[in-house]
């Protein structure tokens, strides 16, 4: 598996005056596709409520690279760029493209694991956190932290 890839489907609300996808709207669609991802690693909501921790996010950035209007087809990319080799910290990229394969967005967001009881950072990580996060498709410049 070279990502975790989706189509995505846009409604009226993610428009903005100018017609095309709201800036916002990017990011939701990245987070929303990061959490279907560990949903389906088997590392759910659940689980994360359960033992205490959850995901945390240090920075979130989109580049945008081509409008993106309502009838767009357009397909979310999504692959680990950087990773601590126990996942406790991790960069995460989603590519947003369109039925031509011609890149329209760029999100990139550096997170870690956070005890949702302590309100720290999780040190070290929970096994299961391990376990999804190494079968989680590299990007091609991949960096080990």
């Amino acid at each position: 598996m070279t990502s975790f890839s989706k189509q995505i489907s846009f409604r009226w609300a993610d428009l903005d005056p100018n017609f095309h996808v709201r800036h916002s709207v990017y990011y939701d669609f990245g987070a929303q596709h990061r959490i279907e991802i560990l949903e389906g690693l088997g590392l759910t909501m659940k689980i994360m409520q359960s033992q205490y921790f959850g995901p945390v996010i240090f920075r979130e950035e989109c580049v945008f690279r081509k409008e993106i209007k309502l009838s767009d087809t357009i397909y979310i990319h999504t692959k680990v760029a950087k990773m601590k080799p126990d996942a406790s910290r991790w960069t995460i990229v989603h590519e947003l493209r369109n039925e031509e394969d011609l890149l329209a967005a760029t999100i990139s967001v550096d997170g870690a694991w956070m005890d949702t009881k302590l309100r720290k950072l999780v040190n070290p990580v929970p096994d299961v956190i391990l376990k999804a996060l190494s079968v989680f498709p590299k990007s091609d410049d991949f960096i080990q932290l």
